[in-house]
């Protein structure tokens, strides 16, 4: 709507629109136009920014206040980028404004948009020293002091924590991908390291039959008299009888090596396992909260399976864990399914198998906030530091474009306080924080493994497969790695030697360098972007399976039970070597390549890659994250090939770059 004012707002001079009145800081024209239109409070300009938002960039205190006490517009309203007027506010470094909305209107300083950008990022990227001096004084810390969620990005679900001394030790599932379940460190509970693997003998994985999304799931790691034990559900296929196990390993060393499985058959899922004071150990199930007695080693199921509580929610209860604090057994629970509804409750009792009431303040964790980019929290299990301070460990997911949560389900930190009646509340029952206070405990500083160069004699403990390789399916030699050409290609579960990495960052470049490889007709090789075999893309070098035989560099995509095939390049076989790279944003995938490693030429560019998430289809068991690599597809070929005669086909790759955008 146009209004007539002139330069003080008063006779008809100019005509000014709400956003013209705005950006001209005239708040008399501001009053008249919404006096006599309040609606247009909610209209976008022409980037599609709400006007309130317009108002708080402009740092005006006075139309600020205006626009917060007597205007239409609602407090609790986020731009695309899930943006507050907080966020705008502080991009004008005015404290007043700033102080207005955090002080009387409520706003957080520590809320991030989904780049986890908070308040408190914009006043120190932008270097307004007294707005980011206001901000900490009422955190009471300042940025340096504190950390984002969530902690471990990327394939990280179901976590499970243990202290022993002042080493913190974190599992979480790994489902078909091996080595199997991860063991990471830490000494600060916010930097974390893979230190070894629960399940590293080829042997003892059986994985090999087993669908995308089976497999190892929700383990628990706990430390008794001495021993680390590691349990997990071994979940199968659903062709047979039995579709899930309960698994247990142990060593003395969190590392590892881990003993033999020892198989318990008792059916359910997130096993955990609960050592009382009186040395009698229990593993808990779900549905709801189980529990039955364990051998002193663990190995073997002692009683039968008995309820213990099935949960306040009532909801898919899953995920327990007990802790036995101050004269009550705390029973903590995952519930309300793993989607929007994701929560964690606890209970208690004052006896192991007495009646468990449930905690007045459930869910103790919960994202009440639809359009936040932390999502899905639960599954969670408490840790007590050295210091006495509490914290847990819970399992949340970011979603983009249509609600993909292309990075997987990841892993999440926030204090636990308790109430003076004794119940823990995570995080005040603020949900997942964006940013929190780091636990007063020495930091762990861990050498980034973004870049393999493949000097080594053993592959960094980043690096996964999907099910185990051949013996002879990766060899570390003269600073390369040579993988050797699969018989069966991405899209089958036979398929090897896939060497997979998480994607930890919504925003990456990936770079490799292969020698120029000797193809034969249908073997190709190259850079991969994978989910599991019903959804992936291949990037890579082609022979083509034709009357040409062309030597090509291709992308395909496989989505479902569709495959797609993009025009190719023909390439210089002559060349020694192909640099490849991926570059992402989002959903968004270019592909380049080049010669020299320097001058890149752009191939190919997608503009969504939604397949690459739990969400992309409907096929399968869906639990895992997006990965990148390198692979070989040998084909025919290698099935059939005369080793007398003939050597099997071995791409080199002399490294591999992951280059995330923080």
């Amino acid at each position: 709507m146009l209004k007539d004012f002139d330069a003080k707002g008063v006779g008809s001079m100019v005509r000014y629109t709400l956003e013209d009145a705005i950006y001209l800081e005239n708040l008399p024209a501001i009053k008249e136009i919404l006096e006599e239109e309040p609606s247009l409070i909610d209209g976008l300009d022409k980037d599609g920014v709400m006007m309130p938002f317009l108002a708080a960039k402009t740092g005006n205190l006075d139309i600020v206040k205006y626009i917060v006490e007597y205007s239409r517009a609602s407090m609790n309203i986020y731009d695309d980028n899930h943006r507050s007027m907080l966020h705008y506010a502080s991009m004008s470094g005015n404290v007043p404004t700033c102080q207005y909305l955090v002080e009387r209107v409520g706003m957080s300083i520590v809320e991030g948009d989904n780049d986890l950008v908070t308040p408190l990022d914009i006043a120190h990227d932008n270097k307004y020293f007294d707005l980011e001096e206001y901000y900490e004084s009422v955190l009471g810390v300042g940025l340096e002091q504190m950390y984002k969620n969530p902690i471990r990005t990327g394939f990280f679900p179901d976590p499970s924590i243990c202290r022993v001394g002042n080493d913190y030790y974190m599992v979480n599932s790994s489902f078909i991908y091996y080595p199997c379940i991860p063991v990471s460190h830490s000494t600060d509970l916010v930097h974390w390291r893979i230190i070894g693997y629960a399940i590293t003998n080829p042997a003892w994985a059986n994985l090999d039959e087993l669908e995308g999304g089976r497999g190892y799931w929700a383990p628990d790691i706990s430390y008794y008299n001495g021993k680390f034990y590691i349990t997990a559900t071994y979940r199968l296929n659903d062709d047979g009888n039995v579709y899930r196990k309960q698994i247990v390993v142990s060593s003395t060393n969190p590392e590892g090596p881990y003993s033999k499985p020892a198989i318990i058959d008792e059916d359910g899922i997130d096993p955990s396992i609960f050592n009382d004071d009186d040395g009698r150990r229990y593993m808990l199930l779900n549905r709801g909260a189980r529990i039955f007695e364990l051998s002193e080693d663990a190995t073997t199921q002692i009683s039968k399976a008995k309820l213990l509580f099935y949960g306040d929610n009532k909801r898919a209860p899953e995920g327990p864990h007990l802790l036995k604090k101050d004269g009550y057994y705390y029973l903590f629970e995952a519930e309300g399914g793993t989607g929007p509804g994701h929560r964690i409750t606890v209970s208690r009792s004052k006896e192991l198998m007495g009646t468990y009431t449930p905690c007045p303040y459930n869910p103790i964790m919960r994202q009440t906030n639809e359009s936040a980019i932390i999502q899905r929290c639960g599954h969670g299990k408490p840790v007590q530091t050295q210091n006495g301070d509490w914290y847990m460990v819970y399992l949340c997911g970011r979603k983009i474009g249509e609600g993909y949560s292309l990075l997987g389900r990841e892993t999440a930190l926030d204090p636990i306080t308790w109430t003076k009646d004794g119940w823990p509340l995570v995080n005040n029952l603020k949900g997942p924080s964006n940013l929190q206070k780091k636990p007063d405990l020495p930091e762990t500083v861990w050498e980034n493994e973004y870049k393999d160069d493949f000097k080594e004699s053993y592959l960094s403990t980043e690096w996964l497969f999907p099910r185990v390789p051949e013996m002879d399916g990766i060899v570390l030699e003269n600073s390369y790695v040579k993988i050797k050409g699969s018989v069966y290609d991405l899209d089958s579960i036979k398929a090897k030697n896939i060497l997979l990495r998480r994607q930890t960052s919504f925003k990456f470049s990936a770079d490799t360098c292969l020698r120029m490889p000797k193809l034969k007709a249908g073997q190709n090789m190259g850079m991969t972007c994978y989910y599991d075999e019903n959804t992936y893309l291949k990037f890579g070098v082609y022979r083509l399976e034709d009357k040409s035989e062309r030597f090509v560099l291709k992308v395909e995509e496989r989505i479902g039970d569709d495959y797609i095939s993009y025009p190719d390049i023909e390439l210089d076989e002559t060349k020694s070597f192909l640099y490849l790279r991926v570059d992402t944003h989002f959903l968004k995938r270019s592909f380049s390549y080049s010669y020299d490693g320097r001058h890149y030429t752009k191939y190919l560019h997608l503009d969504n890659v939604y397949y690459l998430c739990d969400e992309g289809i409907k096929k399968g068991k869906r639990f895992t994250g997006a990965m990148l690599g390198l692979y070989v597809y040998g084909g025919e070929h290698q099935k059939n090939l005369d080793t007398r005669f003939e050597k099997p086909l071995y791409g080199e790759f002399d490294y591999f770059n992951y280059n995330p955008e923080m």
